[in-house]
C-alpha cells in the first residue's frame, strides 16, 4: 500500500524591520518622534500642553497640513509642484477681487477660486506630460508668474479686507459640548467603515489579512486618539471648523487612495509610469489629475488663510516667492511619510507631517527662539525624513506603498 504524502505547511516569511517600517510601521517612527517634541517642549514651557495651547497648534498646523495633502497626489506619481504655494496666494487674492470689487457671493467666490487652483495645476501637469519639461522647472517659473499675477491683481493698497463678508466666520466657528462628541462618533465610524471595507477587499483578491493588525488596532488608535484631541479642543473652545475641514479632506483622501481605481493608478504611476503605461493606464491623465487636485488643495487653503488673517494681500500664499509656505508644505509630506521617489505615503502622513511642523514652530515660539532657528530645524528635519525613506528603501531593495 503506498504511502500516504503529508505536505509540510509552506513557511511563512518573516518580514525584515526595513520591509515594516515601509509599510505597516511607517508612522511609528514619526509618531515617536512627536512624542519626543512633545515631552521636550512640555518641560521648557508650562504653557505648551495647556488646551489653548495645544488648540492654537492644532489650527496654525491646518493650513500646512491641507498644503501637505494636495502636494501628496503630485509626490505619489513622482512629480514636484512648486507653485502650489503661489496657487495658494493669487487664488485667494483673485477670490478677494470679485467678492470686494465686484459683490460676487462668497458661496459663489469660494468655489471658483478652488475650480481656478484645479485648472492652474492641470495647465501645468500638461505642459509638463505633453511638453516633456521637467515638473521642477515648469512649476518654478509658473510660481514666479502667478507671484506677479498676484501683485497685478491687488489694488493700490496691497491688501483687500475681508471682514464682515462672511469669510471670517470659518475661522471663528467653533463646535463644542455634545456637538463635539457626535464629530468624533461620526469621524471613527467612518474610518472603521474605511478599513473594513480595504480589509474585505483584500480577503477577496486572497491576500492574508489579519483582523486584529488591519481593522481592530487600527480603529481603536483612531478612536483614542480622536478622544484626546476632543477632550483638548473641548477643554478650550471646541472643535474649530478649519480644524474639522481638515479631517474631512483626510477621510476624502484616504477614501480615493485606498478605494478607488484612481488611487490604485497614483501609486502604479509612482512606482513605474513605463510599466503603468503598458498596463492600459493613461498615465499623463492621472498626473493631471494629480495636479488639478494639488492645485485645489492649495486653494481652499488660501481660502482659510484668508478667514484667519481677514484679508489678503502681498502676504498671501506665504508672500511672493512662496516665504516658508511651501518649503514647510513639501516638508510636512515628506516628514509625514510620503516619498520623493514616488509611489510611497499613506493619507495619514499630511497629519503628521504637519503636527511635527507645527509643534517644532509653535514650541520654539513659546521659547523665545528666533526664526532664523526654527528655519535651520525645520531644513534638518526634512533632509533628516528623505534620508531615512532612501535608507528604508535600500533596506527593502524596493518601493512599495
Amino acid at each position: 500500500m503506498a504511502e500516504a504524502i503529508t505536505s509540510a505547511p509552506p513557511l511563512v516569511r518573516r518580514r525584515s524591520i526595513g520591509e515594516l517600517l515601509a509599510r505597516d510601521l511607517r508612522a511609528l517612527p514619526i509618531v515617536i518622534g512627536l512624542v519626543a517634541l512633545w515631552i521636550f517642549f512640555a518641560t521648557q514651557s508650562d504653557v505648551f500642553l495647556t488646551a489653548r495651547n495645544l488648540s492654537n497648534l492644532l489650527v496654525q498646523s491646518t493650513v500646512v497640513g491641507i498644503m501637505a495633502l494636495g502636494i501628496m497626489f503630485v509626490l505619489l506619481v513622482k512629480e514636484i509642484d512648486l507653485s502650489v504655494a503661489a496657487i495658494n496666494g493669487v487664488t485667494s487674492v483673485f477670490m478677494a477681487k470679485i467678492i470686494v470689487e465686484a459683490g460676487v457671493n462668497p458661496w459663489v467666490a469660494v468655489p471658483l477660486a478652488i475650480l481656478l487652483g484645479a485648472l492652474i495645476g492641470s495647465l501645468s501637469a500638461r505642459w509638463v506630460t505633453y511638453v516633456g519639461v521637467p515638473s521642477f522647472v515648469v512649476t518654478l517659473g509658473l510660481g514666479l508668474a502667478l507671484n506677479g499675477l498676484q501683485l497685478i491683481l491687488l489694488p493700490a493698497t496691497a491688501r483687500y479686507s475681508l471682514n464682515g463678508t462672511g469669510l471670517e466666520k470659518i475661522a471663528l466657528i467653533n463646535i463644542s459640548g455634545n456637538g463635539a462628541w457626535l464629530v468624533l462618533a461620526i469621524g471613527v465610524l467612518a474610518f472603521a467603515t474605511l478599513v473594513l471595507s480595504e480589509a474585505t477587499s483584500r480577503t477577496k483578491a486572497g491576500l492574508e489579512t489579519p483582523m486584529m493588525r488591519a481593522v481592530i488596532l487600527p480603529v481603536a488608535a483612531a478612536a483614542v486618539f480622536g478622544l484626546i484631541v476632543v477632550s483638548i479642543l473641548s477643554a478650550h473652545k471646541g472643535i474649530p471648523l478649519i480644524v474639522l475641514i481638515f479631517g474631512i479632506l483626510l477621510g476624502l483622501g484616504g477614501y480615493v487612495l485606498k478605494q478607488t481605481q484612481f488611487g490604485l493608478y497614483l501609486y502604479a504611476v509612482g512606482n513605474n509610469d513605463e510599466a503603468a503605461r503598458r498596463s492600459g493606464i493613461k498615465v499623463h491623465q492621472i498626473k493631471m489629475a494629480a495636479f488639478a487636485i494639488a492645485g485645489g488643495v492649495a486653494a481652499l487653503a488660501g481660502v482659510i488663510a484668508a478667514s484667519r488673517t481677514l484679508g489678503v494681500g502681498v502676504f498671501s500664499g506665504g508672500g511672493v516667492g512662496g516665504g516658508t509656505l511651501l518649503l514647510e508644505s513639501i516638508a510636512a509630506a515628506v516628514i509625514g511619510g510620503v516619498s520623493l521617489f514616488g509611489g510611497r505615503g499613506s493619507i495619514h502622513a499630511a497629519l503628521l507631517g504637519a503636527l511635527v511642523i507645527g509643534t517644532v514652530s509653535n514650541g520654539l515660539n513659546l521659547m523665545g527662539v528666533e526664526n532664523e532657528i526654527r528655519l535651520i530645524v525645520t531644513g534638518l528635519l526634512l533632509v533628516l525624513a528623505v534620508s531615512i525613506d532612501k535608507l528604508i528603501e535600500k533596506a527593502t531593495g524596493q518601493q512599495s506603498f
